[in-house]
């Protein structure tokens, strides 16, 4: 697929955003049968969705307007889909709760991210350089980064890595958003599903909000005592 020089990662992103609003198409109709597709559709625009960024890396082709408009789609994704389970769910119950938590998670969700750029901006103002800085610090860790599993190390040690990379699943980011939405439309489960969601998110947007304000306090007292 890689070698069809007309399938550019931007068009792949694309097709990945079309198929993601199809689901959410599904989702509003409602019924058995359409959410079932609406599971099937989201995962299919996830994987269209990773695959961008591989081509683009694979290609050498990675721009920044790629990276954008990428970023930009995974948020609305993430906002039509969960409106449209809120909604569904709203159908079910005849109450606004499910309305409710669908708007508390996708704003503090929208908060985990706004609050990266408000500091990024915040450090920047005092520090010119401070993405080099974070860039070079990045760096240094994927180089100390060793590797514990794969060939060579033994069915103990891949195992223990893959009990320890599935505490990622806590993390509740878009990843596990796919899974939620999928298990939350094929078992008809939509208002537990959209409780956890509207609580992990709350938590984490507060708790990236305090750290991030924690460490900008820091860097800026570390400064003033130099």
């Amino acid at each position: 697929m890689v070698d069809y020089k007309w399938l550019t990662p931007n068009l792949i992103t694309l097709f990945s955003f079309i198929v993601a609003i199809i689901a959410t198409g599904f989702i509003v109709i409602g019924g058995t049968t359409n959410f079932i597709i609406a599971a099937v559709l989201i995962h299919f625009s996830h994987v269209l969705d990773c695959m961008d960024g591989q081509m683009a890396r694979y290609r050498g082709t990675s721009s920044r307007s790629g990276s954008y408009f990428d970023k930009l789609t995974d948020q609305i994704q993430v906002t039509i889909w969960f409106g449209a389970v809120a909604y569904a769910a709203y159908l079910q119950t005849q109450t606004v709760i499910p309305v409710f938590l669908a708007f508390a998670g996708v704003s503090f969700y929208s908060l985990r991210g706004y609050t990266k750029y408000v500091t990024i901006y915040t450090e920047m103002s005092d520090d010119k350089e401070y993405l080099i800085k974070k860039h070079q610090e990045n760096l240094a860790k994927e180089k100390d980064k060793k590797e514990s599993a794969g060939l060579g190390y033994g069915i103990s040690a891949n195992v223990l890595w893959f009990i320890k990379e599935q505490r990622k699943i806590l993390s509740f980011d878009e990843g596990v958003f796919i899974f939620m939405l999928s298990a939350a439309l094929i078992f008809n489960i939509f208002a537990p599903m959209l409780w956890v969601f509207a609580i992990s998110q709350i938590f984490y947007g507060l708790a990236r909000g305090w750290q991030h304000g924690y460490k900008i306090a820091q860097n800026q007292y570390t400064t003033i005592k130099k």
